[in-house]
């Protein structure tokens, strides 16, 4: 069993060093933003990128702004969640493919506990379908 919505996401450059960056992530959880996902990548010595998945886009928005962070964004993926067995994100990248949808990155993880999620970048204009295919 598993669970497929629409998410947006946005990318954010911090200059400085790293721990600049997740005094930023304590900074918008402050402010009350819940990120469903995040991912973190170093541009070189002295920058980093984040991608973060905010359960509410607005209210990241905001808080961006009022931080003087600026945003790329929003941009769309797909998140899903499920019960982590042998193959099931093979199952998952092979039915999207299956159905000619071009998956350029994916990010997942399980919990140690039987359930996994992971992140799907996918064209914007294949997300509807990537969502019907997989909860087909």
């Amino acid at each position: 069993m598993s669970s497929v919505r629409r998410v947006q996401y946005f990318y954010a450059t911090v200059r400085g060093a790293p721990d600049e960056a997740f005094e930023i992530l304590g900074h918008l959880a402050g402010l009350g933003v819940n990120l469903l996902a995040l991912n973190t990548m170093p541009l070189g010595p002295d920058a980093m990128q984040l991608t973060l998945f905010p359960a509410d886009a607005p209210k990241l928005q905001d808080a961006a702004k009022a931080a003087g962070m600026v945003l790329e964004g929003p941009h769309s993926a797909l998140l899903v969640q499920g019960d982590d067995e042998l193959g099931a994100l093979a199952r998952l990248h092979s039915q999207l493919h299956n159905a000619g949808v071009q998956v350029y990155a994916s990010s997942a993880v399980t919990d140690g506990r039987g359930f996994y999620g992971t992140v799907l970048y996918m064209r914007p204009q294949d997300a509807d379908r990537a969502a019907g295919v997989l909860t087909a």
